[in-house]
């Protein structure tokens, strides 16, 4: 009816999708909002009905959001164990030292438990990376970001 394409309606309705989850998940002002749309070059009215359309649904998007979100397993304790080979029958002076961990998980109200091994070089490297990433969460740049996320 429209003489217009199927691709150029599915990018409209994309975009427009993306706009108020975005939006939604920001929660920005109504004057933000009306910022991000102005630059798009729509009409006034368009502007209004669309700044409409994202005051009356936001609070449903933010909830449909949530409910869509995947619910990631947490923390709940840890066990550690150091195994070391000392000798075997081929090499009778060896070394051969293992960490391992059994990570107890809750998710949904379940408990699992994941048992995991390495190395004590491996398992350094691992705990310099996560003191890395903890540090850099400190920045202003990211704590801005998660600001933002939330």
């Amino acid at each position: 009816k429209l003489n217009i394409g199927i691709d150029i309606i599915q990018h409209g309705v994309e975009g427009l999708v993306y706009l108020l989850t975005e939006s939604s998940k920001l929660m920005i002002s109504e004057v933000d909002f009306q910022d991000s749309i102005n630059v798009l070059g729509f009409s006034d009215e368009l502007n209004k009905s669309l700044l409409q359309l994202y005051l009356d649904n936001r609070k449903e998007i933010r909830s449909i959001l949530g409910e869509l979100a995947p619910r990631l397993p947490s923390y709940h304790s840890l066990e550690w164990r150091l195994d070391v080979q000392l000798a075997s029958r081929s090499l009778r002076q060896q070394i051969k030292p293992a960490v391992t961990m059994k990570l107890h998980l809750n998710q949904n109200e379940d408990q699992t438990a994941q048992v995991l091994q390495t190395d004590p070089a491996t398992l350094l490297h691992l705990i310099q990376q996560l003191e890395q990433a903890l540090g850099e969460m400190k920045m202003n740049h990211c704590r801005r970001i998660v600001r933002n996320m939330k």
